[in-house]
C-alpha cells in the first residue's frame, strides 16, 4: 500500500469512528464535503514519510497523527474560504463548504473538524492496548500540533495577521503556512519515537516554499487547474513574495528553499526517497518550464498576458 492510499484508509476509518450515526446529517456531509477526496494531502504524506525513514514501529499511532494533521489543515481552509476572510466559490476543485451548506455550516465545519483532530489522536492515546510510551509520544505530538496551529505562531495566528494594519511577510507566511509544515515533519519523528529536533529545518523551508509558491500560483495560475481562485492577494490587499521580490526574485527564493529543504534531510535509511519526494513536489508546485513561457510572453506583452500554470 502507497503512502496515498494509507493516508486515505486511515481518513476514512477514522471518520466514520468520530462522527457515527449520530452527528447531523447536513454537518456531517459538510465534513465529508471539506475532506473528500481531499487534496495532495502534502502535509500527512510529508508526516507519514518522516515516520517511516525513522524506523517507524506504531502504525496506528503514525495514521493518527496523519490523520490529525489533515484534518487541521482541512479546517483552515473551510474557515479561510468564508465571506469573512476570502469568500472563495472553488477550493480543491469544487465549491466551498460555504457555498455548498450555508455560512453557518461552514463555521461549525470547521470548528468540529480542528475537534475531531484531536479526538482521533486522544482516542487512539487511550486504546486498550496502548502502552505507556506510546501514550506520551501522542501526547507529546498533540503539544506540537497545537503549536503548529494556535499562537503565538500557527496557523491561526497567520490568518490573524492578515486583520493587522502592518504585516511582516515572513512572519505572516511562516505562521500561516509554515508552521504546519514544521508540525508535520517534527511530528512525524516524534510518532516513531525519534529526535524531532533534527527535522525542523525540513519543515520550515519546505512551508516557506510552499508558502511562495502559492504566491508565484496566486499570479500565474488557472482556477481550474488550482482548484481554488488566483488574483487573491493583490483582490485582499495581502502581502506577498511575488510582490515584495518580484515574481523572479520569488522564483529564484523558492528554488533556493527548495535546495536548502533537500540538504536538510537528516541522515537516514530513506534519505534519497525524500530528497526525490521533494524535487517532484517542487515541479508540482511551480512547474519551470510554464514559469518561463510566463515569464517570455510578459516580456513581449508587458500589459498582461493572463495566466498560464
Amino acid at each position: 500500500m502507497n503512502i496515498e492510499q494509507r493516508i486515505q484508509n486511515a481518513m476514512q476509518r477514522h471518520f466514520e469512528e468520530v462522527t457515527g450515526d449520530s452527528t447531523p446529517p447536513t454537518l456531517k456531509a459538510a465534513m465529508r464535503h471539506a475532506l473528500f477526496p481531499g487534496g495532495a494531502r502534502i502535509r500527512p504524506q510529508l508526516y507519514m514519510a518522516v515516520a517511516m525513514v525513522s524506523a517507524e514501529d506504531a502504525p496506528l499511532i503514525t495514521d493518527a497523527g496523519a490523520v490529525a494533521l489533515e484534518l487541521m489543515h482541512s479546517a483552515s481552509l473551510v474557515h479561510d474560504d468564508m465571506p469573512c476572510f476570502d469568500d472563495a466559490q472553488l477550493r480543491r476543485g469544487k465549491t466551498t463548504v460555504h457555498v455548498e451548506f450555508s455560512e453557518p455550516v461552514a463555521l461549525l465545519t470547521g470548528d468540529a473538524l480542528i475537534v475531531m483532530a484531536y479526538q482521533v489522536l486522544i482516542n487512539q492515546s487511550t486504546g486498550k492496548s496502548i502502552s505507556r510510551k506510546h501514550a506520551n509520544r501522542l501526547l507529546e505530538m498533540m503539544h506540537v500540533l497545537s503549536q503548529g496551529v494556535g499562537a503565538p505562531s500557527g496557523i491561526v495566528a497567520g490568518q490573524a495577521w492578515e486583520c493587522e494594519s502592518k504585516v511582516d511577510l515572513w512572519k505572516y507566511q511562516r505562521a500561516k503556512t509554515g508552521a504546519l509544515f514544521t508540525a508535520a515533519t517534527c511530528m512525524g519523528a516524534i510518532a516513531a519515537g525519534a529526535n524531532p529536533a533534527p527535522w525542523r529545518e525540513l519543515g520550515e523551508s519546505l512551508g516557506d516554499a510552499y508558502q511562495i509558491a502559492d504566491d508565484i500560483r496566486d499570479v500565474i495560475g488557472h482556477a481550474e487547474l488550482l482548484g481554488k481562485p488566483i488574483g487573491q492577494d493583490v483582490e485582499h490587499g495581502r502581502p506577498s513574495a511575488a510582490q515584495v521580490l518580484g515574481l523572479e526574485g520569488a522564483n529564484k527564493e523558492f528554488k533556493r528553499l527548495i535546495e536548502n529543504a533537500a540538504k536538510s534531510v537528516p541522515q537516514c535509511h530513506g534519505r534519497h526517497i525524500l530528497r526525490e519526494m521533494i524535487s517532484k513536489e517542487s515541479e508540482r508546485l511551480v512547474p519551470q518550464p510554464e514559469y518561463q513561457r510566463y515569464i517570455e510572453m510578459t516580456k513581449l506583452n508587458p500589459k498582461g498576458v493572463g495566466h498560464l500554470v
